[in-house]
């Protein structure tokens, strides 16, 4: 079942890609006391994800801060390797904080996972966008296809805050 809006978020132990590369996080470290974005995408650097999802956030970054968001988290089923270089690539580093979920274990905790066998990718990640204010969910934004990026983009969480 798929977490929805009112719910806490399931701890667990993750990995966290950053600046000086991957270390061990818990969720519930990651999301205390805060006022949080946590969008989800299916894989970096695929195309969807890459070119107008992640962007989307980055560009929007000041104007989240204006609404008292804290901190944005990007979740990606990739290894922490492909997330960090994902991260530099895009000039998200330092700015958004990135969650290497390389096994899906954090997504399917979430039922948020979709298998995209068919297009070659296995178990990957729902494409959500979500609120979080100290580990539970205010809002929830899933896409019903995995190449939109529409009702979970940054405007469109933006529009509810």
């Amino acid at each position: 079942m798929a977490i929805e809006t009112g719910a806490k978020l399931p701890d667990a132990t993750v990995k966290l890609v950053g600046e000086a590369g991957p270390a061990d996080a818990k969720i519930s470290d990651i999301f205390a006391g805060k006022k949080a974005v946590l969008f989800a995408v299916p894989g970096a650097f695929t195309p969807t994800c890459h070119v107008s999802h992640l962007p989307g956030f980055l560009n929007n970054l000041d104007a989240f801060a204006a609404k008292g968001v804290d901190k944005v988290v990007c979740l990606a089923v990739n290894d922490p390797f492909v997330v960090g270089a994902w991260a530099k690539a895009s000039a998200a580093d330092g700015k958004i904080a990135f969650i290497a979920d390389w096994d899906a274990a954090y997504t399917r905790a979430l039922g948020m996972d979709i298998d995209l066998g068919v297009a070659g990718l296995g178990v990957r990640s729902k494409r959500y966008a979500m609120l979080v204010e100290d580990g539970t969910v205010k809002a929830l934004h899933i896409e019903d296809q995995p190449g939109k990026a529409e009702i979970s983009s940054a405007e469109a969480l933006l529009a509810v805050l």
